[in-house]
């Protein structure tokens, strides 16, 4: 079992932070504008979850997910304290969807992605970008499964223990983990998953649909 951090109590953090207490880690749910809404996840997801602020997340936990708006995330980062081997979990993106159907490419002045900058941001941490191309609402259903079938969940990072760990929780998720290369992969994975929300939306799908790699 693990000691996770959540830091961003969002759609995704605590969706995430649930399953991983249901699964018996020990998770500390931290950022939120309002504390009831904290406790009342912590309390939702069970006896293995505690509230805390940011930087006690990071001291009480091995693994931090950081699941907060890319604006915020300086400001953040300078209030935890040192993230110094630590395996921090993204799943952000600095690209946003276009929910209006009418996309063509994606307009961008970025040239890193956001788990770059973040890995800039904390220097020694062990950073790994996964969760990303999927749903927030498939995260907080009852089962993760399309039928007989686990989505996949692309993830990559430069540490290989950090990924293999990492890869252990997107499987606790129900997800088949694939591990797509080093961390500067995160660029593509960023500009799928924004590519991603446009198709689900497109094909009026959006939520109940999952990406699904198929072997050969």
């Amino acid at each position: 079992m693990m000691k996770i951090g959540i830091i961003g109590a969002g759609s995704m953090g605590s969706a995430l932070g649930t399953i991983w207490a249901k699964q018996g880690h020990q998770v500390t749910f931290s950022y939120s504008r309002d504390p009831a809404k904290l406790q009342s996840i912590a309390t939702a997801a069970g006896e293995t979850a505690q509230v805390g602020t940011p930087e006690q997340a990071v001291q009480l936990s091995d693994v931090i997910l950081i699941a907060l708006q890319p604006f915020v995330l300086e400001e953040v980062l300078s209030t935890v304290g040192s993230l110094e081997n630590k395996i921090v979990l993204t799943c952000m993106s600095g690209l946003k969807p276009d929910f209006t159907r009418q996309t063509i490419g994606i307009n961008t002045d970025l040239k890193v992605s956001v788990a770059e900058q973040l890995a800039e941001l904390a220097p020694g941490a062990k950073v790994v970008e996964a969760f990303n191309i999927t749903f927030a609402e498939i995260l907080a259903s009852d089962s993760r499964q399309f039928g007989s079938e686990h989505p996949t969940v692309f993830y990559c990072g430069d540490d290989p223990e950090a990924k293999e760990i990492v890869a252990h929780l997107i499987q606790d998720c129900g997800y088949d983990a694939i591990d797509v290369g080093g961390l500067i992969v995160a660029r593509s994975l960023e500009t799928l998953a924004t590519a991603w929300v446009q198709f689900a939306v497109a094909s009026n799908l959006f939520p109940n649909i999952g990406i699904k790699a198929l072997r050969r």
